[in-house]
Parts: C-alpha cells; structure tokens; sequence
C-alpha cells in the first residue's frame, strides 16, 4: 500500500521540481539559512539531510553523488570538509524549520530554514 507515500508535487513537473530543490539545496548549505515557503522548506529538509550524510561518511562515491546533485563543485569540497566535524555527534536533523509572517502577495505560508 502506498498510503501517505506520495512526493510533494510542488505544483511543477518533475525536472523544474529537482532542479528547484537542487538550487534551493545549494544556497542552503552556502548560506547556512534562506527564507522559502513552508512546503518548500519542508520537502527541502530531507534533500539537505541526504547531502550532509553523505558528507559525514567522506567516502569517494558519496562525493561523485554530492557533486552530481550540488551545483557547484567548491561547496561540495568545502561540505566535505566541515560536516564530519560539526556533525560529529548528531545522526540526523542537520535542519531547522522556523515559522514566519506569511508572504505579502499571496498569503503564503513563509518559513524560514537553517543548518543547526
């Protein structure tokens, strides 16, 4: 049964949706916090959690697969670097989701996410 399984569309098709999640990935782990929409940011989480463990475990395949997601290859080397000694201790939840006052146009739901 594929109760509750389904992928939160986004409302795009699935190439513009990865590519928005790679881009969003990106500059998330560059600036260690960006503002979004609070579906955005929850669809982000698990991407960014999959890059940093994959950081964590350092191994040559875990790079060629960073890199084949993360836009730019110094991020990735830099990712690799750090994330084994921040997040040492910690066996998931690289994220944080915090609430904000909801988007001007449209009413959305804003949120804004970060790296702990």
């Amino acid at each position: 049964m594929r109760h509750s399984c389904r992928v939160k569309k986004l409302g795009k098709p699935t190439d513009q949706r990865r590519a928005l999640l790679r881009a969003l990935a990106t500059e998330l782990i560059r600036h260690g916090r960006i503002s979004t929409t609070l579906v955005r940011a929850k669809v982000l989480r698990s991407e960014v959690d999959k890059m940093i463990t994959l950081a964590k475990d350092g191994s040559l395949s875990a790079r060629r697969q960073a890199l084949g997601y993360i836009y730019d290859k110094q991020l990735v080397h830099a990712l690799f670097e750090q994330a084994p000694t921040r997040y040492a201790n910690r066996n998931g939840g690289y994220t944080r989701i915090l609430h904000t006052v909801p988007r001007r146009g449209d009413n959305a739901e804003m949120a804004i996410i970060e790296l702990v």
